[in-house]
């Protein structure tokens, strides 16, 4: 037998209906949405039950830190040519199916909802979701993710026949999971003169997932960015390159009020991040 263990563990109900689900495979495994299923389950012909058009997080990569729940919505289609009961699932895993496991935990479903038509034997139902990725562990936790796992996880879709059979399909859809970045700021002195140097200082970590923690984020490029009282953008005025614990300083010649703030574009394992601005009046 060969367990996945993906994302999300999905059931057709009324949108009112609002519950956590919960499953626990083996010892020491964490968290929601965990199933075990063989990897090539009997049932029904791939061609009666098939799974389309998934979407998570709009699109976007699920960016997960170590503190805060992140919801995360999941749309999709199912069609069936063949009777299948409230049990369907989509997953999202990591890893070669066979070798070894893609799981994570801290998900679960929040609300649900269908659509359903049939038209020429074909029952179709899209679907929204909105699960929660919550770290926190209070409805199953994420300690079981590694800072390699930051990379698009592969999808499939599973549903249950009302004769006691089931049909897999995997899918092309993928999910990008990031891990989260925050990034300070202190631009000083305040008040400055005009023609003065202000120095900006501040520091980028990344979450942790190995050791749940934030750790300096060394060697990131991160540009600093003002914004003159009463305009409406920002401007980038500088680019540098964080120190080995994730420390940033930049030196410039002040000139008009404004605020100062770094910014990160985020790459393939990192979430995207600005910090707050702050204001320096030039007198």
């Amino acid at each position: 037998m060969i367990y996945w263990r993906g994302f999300f563990l999905m059931h057709e109900m009324d949108m009112s209906m609002r519950r956590g689900i919960g499953f626990s495979v083996g010892a020491g495994v964490l968290g929601l949405a965990v199933l075990g299923v063989s990897a090539v389950p009997a049932g029904a012909a791939e061609s009666d039950i098939t799974f389309s058009k998934i979407v998570f997080n709009g699109g976007k990569p699920i960016v997960v830190g170590t503190v805060n729940s992140v919801d995360v919505s999941l749309t999709f289609t199912v069609k069936s040519r063949v009777a299948i009961n409230d049990s369907f699932d989509v997953f999202a895993y990591r890893g070669t199916e066979g070798v070894d496991y893609g799981e994570i935990g801290g998900l679960w479903e929040q609300q649900s909802a269908c659509r359903k038509s049939t038209s020429g034997g074909v029952t179709t139902r899209t679907c929204e979701r909105i699960v929660a990725v919550d770290p926190r562990g209070i409805q199953g936790d994420l300690r079981n993710l590694v800072n390699s796992d930051a990379k698009a996880w592969k999808t499939y879709g599973r549903a249950f026949t009302t004769g006691g059979g089931s049909d897999t399909d995997k899918t092309s859809a993928t999910v990008s999971l990031k891990r989260h970045v925050r990034l300070t700021v202190d631009a000083a002195p305040e008040p400055v003169v005009a023609g003065k140097t202000v120095t900006v200082t501040g520091k980028i970590t990344r979450a942790n997932w190995t050791s749940h923690r934030y750790d300096g984020y060394a060697r990131s490029s991160v540009r600093l960015q003002f914004k003159a009282a009463g305009a409406s953008s920002y401007r980038t005025v500088k680019t540098v390159t964080s120190s080995s614990t994730g420390a940033l300083k930049a030196t410039v010649t002040a000139s008009v009020d404004g605020s100062w703030r770094w910014s990160y574009g985020g790459n393939s394992t990192s979430g995207s991040q600005v910090s707050v601005g702050d204001y320096v009046d030039v007198r």
